[in-house]
């Protein structure tokens, strides 16, 4: 009675620490911003400083360097459907014919045959579908020779119950920003996108500690 009053108060405290430490924000989706411009010579009175932000007509005011804002349209959506079937089905069987005379007459002819089958029949299917839509400002973190620049950033929204944060990371071309600083999700190579929060909302929805622990140890 003791080690069970044991284990159960073991199990308690773990899905305890589990459901008050929930979902938190990674640490490296943190903006990066650029270096400070250098100091401007003294006695250099000159109007055109090229580190002061220069940037070609082609170009405007189009995000291009290390801390410039990159808006992404989050047009996500993801539909997946399989199906699997298969039928089997075998049959086979033997007879021997007694002799009519001799010990083996007493033998009927019933008695000496077999026949067996087999059938099997078996169906899956499985869908699945998602959709993310939306927008988010992420900072560019760092510009590659190749015209592309990883970008990275969050939102995080502080509501009566609970929060919820969205994160961004992903490589684009600077050439795909549009004359707005806005870009497609879907152009973004290898992004990483996280839709998460935190709070009674999020707790109220997911299944309870024991539960899970009856699941994870049941052989059903």
């Amino acid at each position: 009675m003791r080690k069970t009053s044991i284990i159960l108060a073991a199990i308690a405290f773990a899905g305890t620490t589990s459901a008050c430490k929930g979902a938190e924000p990674s640490a490296d989706f943190q903006a990066s911003l650029p270096a400070p411009p250098p100091a401007r010579p003294a006695g250099d009175g000159s109007i055109f400083q090229v580190g002061m932000g220069y940037a070609p007509l082609y170009v405007g005011n189009r995000a291009r360097a290390v801390g410039d804002p990159v808006t992404i349209l989050l047009v996500e959506s993801t539909s997946t459907s399989k199906s699997a079937g298969s039928k089997t089905d075998r049959e086979g069987g033997f007879s021997l014919t007694p002799p009519t005379t001799g010990p083996f007459s007493l033998f009927n002819p019933s008695d000496a045959s077999a026949s067996g089958s087999s059938a099997f029949k078996g169906q899956g299917t499985a869908t699945q579908s998602s959709a993310l839509s939306g927008q988010l400002s992420v900072t560019i973190a760092e510009v590659r020779s190749n015209g592309t620049a990883l970008v990275r950033g969050q939102k995080l929204l502080e509501l009566s119950q609970g929060k919820e944060w969205v994160q961004f990371s992903g490589i684009l071309r600077l050439s795909d920003i549009d004359e707005d600083s806005r870009i497609l999700s879907t152009r973004v190579a290898d992004a990483r996108i996280v839709y998460t929060g935190k709070g009674s909302i999020q707790r109220a929805s997911r299944e309870g500690w024991l539960s899970r622990f009856f699941n994870m140890i049941s052989p059903f």
